[in-house]
């Protein structure tokens, strides 16, 4: 899924591989959408991959931020911690992540900070989960599948499982 250089000069998402970025540049693709940290359910016989409004309790619902992102799998074990070297297997990402897009080849989004210049205009452009979801501590686990959301457009099912 890693695509090649497209550009040799531009911004560096134009002219680096998600390899060849550095750490910096890599964590600065976050948007800060937040839909990476809803609770996803999985068909096991289509793998068909479902979005619900529930968040994981390290997300800062207002900033759409992990409360402690540095440490988040000693407060999250199971937290999946997105990679180089795990993003083909990350089918169910969100179609918007900035991570996929370029993984892709289709470019950041016009109103992807790095873009717009704004980080407001994740908000704006209603791709930010903030005032649409709840945390996972306010919720019931059995209810989580319950609470499956329409709104947040879902990958197509590629037959690759979550890692």
């Amino acid at each position: 899924m890693l695509k090649t250089k497209r550009s040799k000069t531009g911004p560096f998402w134009e002219r680096k591989t998600l390899a060849e970025m550095t750490d910096t540049e890599w964590e600065s693709l976050c948007d800060g959408c937040g839909r990476c940290c809803l609770h996803k359910l999985e068909d096991e016989d289509t793998g068909k991959v479902y979005y619900t409004d529930v968040a994981c309790r390290l997300l800062d619902l207002e900033q759409c931020r992990c409360k402690h992102y540095e440490e988040r799998l000693s407060h999250v074990p199971d937290c999946v911690v997105l990679s180089r070297d795990n993003l083909d297997a990350l089918s169910w990402m969100p179609v918007t992540c900035a991570y996929r897009r370029l993984a892709e080849g289709r470019g950041l989004a016009d109103w992807h900070p790095l873009v717009s210049g704004n980080a407001q205009s994740v908000q704006r452009a209603r791709i930010s989960v903030r005032g649409r979801v709840i945390s996972e501590t306010a919720v019931d686990t059995a209810d989580i599948e319950h609470r499956i959301i329409r709104w947040l457009k879902v990958p197509a099912t590629t037959g690759k499982r979550r890692a």
